[in-house]
This record gives structure tokens, C-alpha cells and sequence, in this order.
């Protein structure tokens, strides 16, 4: 009888451990603010998207000029670039002229400061990039907002949890202070020689079947809180209380939903096959010619950072290559590939949605008849053991079969609040697959 008093004294020294731990009150609104606030893989896919407008950022160079400035210094004794350097720094005298300072010159420094433009005018490969480069750019936009919806979602799920976790705690305390109560009852009706010692032997192994549950459940408890701590980035060691209790939420669902066009994933999944697309136009493409613009404005001196004479250059530039080893048509073949796969990939997705639509669908129908089920299999099971719990204080009653009763109310009980929570987040799963 002893151990019996120690195990439970030791179980509640356990709860209270575990309850002598900052109790917060949080609602889900709050939960979803913080963790759109502060969740890490949203804060990943936001430098996602980032990564991706860089990209896209980049091929501004498809209509905006590329400009160089240099400064360049030398000394020379060729012959050649001797005579070149004099000439752009216009010094160069008749005394030049002689075969034999143009052939064997002294040493010549020239200081050239040099300033570039590139402006490109037709370059279609490039165009066509740079459309790939926004279609994947938006696509990794809606992508982060699935991100979002999905961890929402996740927030949902988490904070059912943690009601469900208090429900089934406070079934099981319920049970614990009801088999407790049996217990006294079993002692007294044994000294009284009304009962055996294997029946009260029977009532104790009940009071620490219990006790197991309840540990148990602290642990789901203490998981749920841990869980939504991770969702919302925080780091303290905190047990969460939600707000409202669990109960049966009712989410206006209509029969004939379907997957939207427009939902986030699925348009993502749409742009990507436009890069794609966009990308195996740029390299077909590439075959064309490129036509760019050029120009300099050039200061020579022979001394550093003078500019005693200039000039100018400025043009255009027809440029087309040919041929490339066979390289840009391989590189043609395996974009196609690519869109191709990208065609079939997004289809599969299409039908794998609708697949996963309508399994959620029939989820629902079946949880909600369980619910009903549930709910009266809660009512009868209560109904029956209030009958046997005061026949057994008559004595009229069986101890195996309070004890029968009594753990099937229990049960019945945590059935019931754990058909509330698949019925509720069934339903949150199915707005989740139809939110546009």
C-alpha cells in the first residue's frame, strides 16, 4: 500500500515540476503574428526571392550601357608602340621622323587615362533571359507565400495540439481522482469483508495505469508548447496555454471546391514553366546576330595624371558567331528537355493536387460521421458508468466491471476530443488546398 502512496506522490511531484514552469495564455492569432513575425524558413524564403530579383536585376545590362575608366602607365623602348605613344600624345617632331631614332628609340613613357561605353542595341538571346529571369523571380515570390500558407497551416495544427493536450489532460486527471476515490472505497469495503484482496489489487493497478497516462500526456503537453515555440523563434523554455478550449470549428466549405488556377503553388509552378520556356527561346536565339554600340574618350600624356592631348572613338559592331563546335545546339537540345520536363512535372502536380483534394474530402465526411458516433458512444459510456460507480457503493456492482466502465469513459472521452481535432484540422487542410 505504501509504494502505491509513494508512486503517486512522486507523479505529482512530477506535474508540479512540470506545471511550476511559466504558463503562458496565447491565442492563435497571436501565434500566427509572431510566426510570420519571426519564423526562420519564411525569413529563408523571403532571401530566396531576394537572391532571385538580384538575378533578375542583372540582366538590366540587356539596355544599360557598360562603362569602364582606367589609368594605364608604361615605359617603352619598342619601336612601334615608341612612336605610337608620341604620336597620341601629339609631340611627335619632324627629328622623329630619322631611321635611326625609329628603330632603335630611347625609352618612351606614356600615361593613358581611358574612358569605355558598351551599349548594347539588339541582343534577343539576352531579352529572352532576362523574361526568364522575372518569371522565376515571381515564381519564387508566390512560392513564398505558399511558404506562409503552409506554415499557417502548420500554426493551426500546433495549437489544436495544445488543446487537445489539456483536454486529454484534464480527462486524465479526472480519471485519476476518480480511480483514486475507488480505491478508498475498494480499502474500506475489504476491511469490512465485502471485497476480496485481488479486487482492490485490481483498483490499484488501475490508479497506476493512470498515473502512466498522465506523465504521458504531460509530455504531450510539454511537446505541443515546445512546438509552437519553434514555429514562432523562440528560444524560452515556456508551457503555452491556448486562449479558448478545443471545439468544433465550422468552416464554410463548399461541396463542389476545387484546386484553384490561381492558388500560389500552382501559378509558381506556371511562371516556372515560362522560364523555361523563355530560356529555350534565348538559346535557339543565340544562333542571331548581336548588334552594340561603342565608344572612348581617351587622354594621353607623358606624365602621370596629365592629359595634353585626346581623342575619340565611337562606332557600332555587327558581331555573329557562326559556329561554336555544335555547343549552343546541344545547349538548344537540353533547354527543350528541360521545358518538356517542366510541362510533365506540372501536370503531375495538377493531378497529385486533385488527388490529395478529394482523399481530403472523404476525410472530412468520415470525420464528421465519426464525430457524430463519438459523440453518443461519449454519452452512453458516461450514462453507464454513473450506473455502476452507485451500484458499486451499494455494493451491488462488480470491481471489474467499474473498473471496465471507468477506463472506457476515459477512452471514449479522449476518442471524442481526438475526433474534434482530425474534424477540425481536416477541414483547415481542405481550406489550405483551396486557398487562392
Amino acid at each position: 500500500m505504501n509504494k502505491i502512496y509513494i508512486v503517486a506522490f512522486t507523479l505529482l511531484g512530477i506535474v508540479f515540476n512540470s506545471m511550476s514552469q511559466e504558463i503562458v495564455f496565447i491565442s492563435k492569432e497571436k501565434v500566427l503574428d509572431k510566426m510570420i513575425e519571426n519564423n526562420q524558413s519564411i525569413k529563408i524564403s523571403e532571401e530566396d526571392y531576394n537572391q532571385a530579383r538580384a538575378d533578375f536585376r542583372q540582366t538590366n545590362a540587356v539596355f544599360l550601357p557598360n562603362i569602364t575608366a582606367s589609368h594605364t602607365g608604361m615605359a617603352t623602348t619598342n619601336p612601334l608602340m615608341a612612336f605610337g605613344s608620341k604620336l597620341n600624345q601629339e609631340i611627335l617632331t619632324a627629328s622623329d621622323f630619322n631611321p635611326a631614332l625609329l628603330n632603335d628609340p630611347k625609352q618612351t613613357q606614356n600615361f593613358a587615362t581611358k574612358f569605355e561605353i558598351q551599349q548594347p542595341l539588339i541582343n534577343m538571346d539576352g531579352l529572352y533571359q532576362r523574361k526568364a529571369a522575372k518569371a522565376i523571380m515571381d515564381a519564387t515570390y508566390l512560392q513564398t507565400q505558399r511558404n506562409t500558407d503552409f506554415l499557417e497551416l502548420e500554426v493551426n495544427k500546433a495549437y489544436m495540439q495544445l488543446q487537445l493536450a489539456y483536454k486529454t489532460l484534464a480527462v486524465i486527471k479526472k480519471s485519476l481522482t476518480s480511480a483514486e476515490s475507488n480505491k478508498k472505497l475498494a480499502e474500506n469495503s475489504y476491511k469490512q469483508g465485502y471485497l476480496q484482496r485481488s479486487d482492490v489489487l485490481s483498483v490499484e493497478v488501475r490508479v497506476t495505469e493512470v498515473q502512466n497516462q498522465m506523465q504521458t500526456a504531460i509530455s504531450n503537453l510539454e511537446n505541443a508548447s515546445n512546438y509552437i515555440s519553434y514555429l514562432m523563434n523562440d528560444q524560452q523554455d515556456i508551457i503555452y496555454k491556448p486562449s479558448d478550449s478545443l471545439a468544433v470549428d465550422g468552416y464554410n466549405i463548399k461541396d463542389d471546391i476545387g484546386i484553384p488556377e490561381n492558388r500560389s503553388d500552382i501559378k509558381a509552378m506556371q511562371l516556372a514553366t515560362e522560364a523555361y520556356s523563355a530560356n529555350n527561346k534565348a538559346d535557339k536565339m543565340a544562333f542571331l546576330p548581336r548588334l552594340n554600340a561603342f565608344g572612348s574618350y581617351e587622354l594621353y600624356d607623358d606624365q602621370i595624371f596629365q592629359a595634353d592631348a585626346s581623342g575619340y572613338i565611337f562606332g557600332a559592331q555587327l558581331s555573329w558567331d557562326i559556329f561554336q563546335g555544335s555547343k549552343r545546339f546541344g545547349k538548344a537540345q537540353k533547354s527543350q528537355a528541360e521545358l518538356d520536363k517542366s510541362k510533365l512535372q506540372y501536370d503531375q502536380y495538377i493531378s497529385q493536387s486533385k488527388l490529395e483534394l478529394n482523399k481530403a474530402k472523404r476525410m472530412l465526411i468520415d470525420a464528421e460521421n465519426k464525430l457524430k458516433l463519438t459523440e453518443l458512444a461519449l454519452e452512453q459510456s458516461e450514462e453507464s458508468l454513473r450506473i455502476r460507480t452507485n451500484r458499486f457503493k451499494e455494493g451491488l456492482e462488480k470491481t471489474s466491471d467499474l473498473l471496465i466502465s471507468e477506463a472506457q469513459y476515459a477512452q471514449k472521452q479522449l476518442e471524442y476530443y481526438q475526433t474534434i481535432f482530425e474534424y477540425n484540422y481536416t477541414q483547415a487542410y481542405l481550406n489550405f488546398l483551396t486557398k487562392e
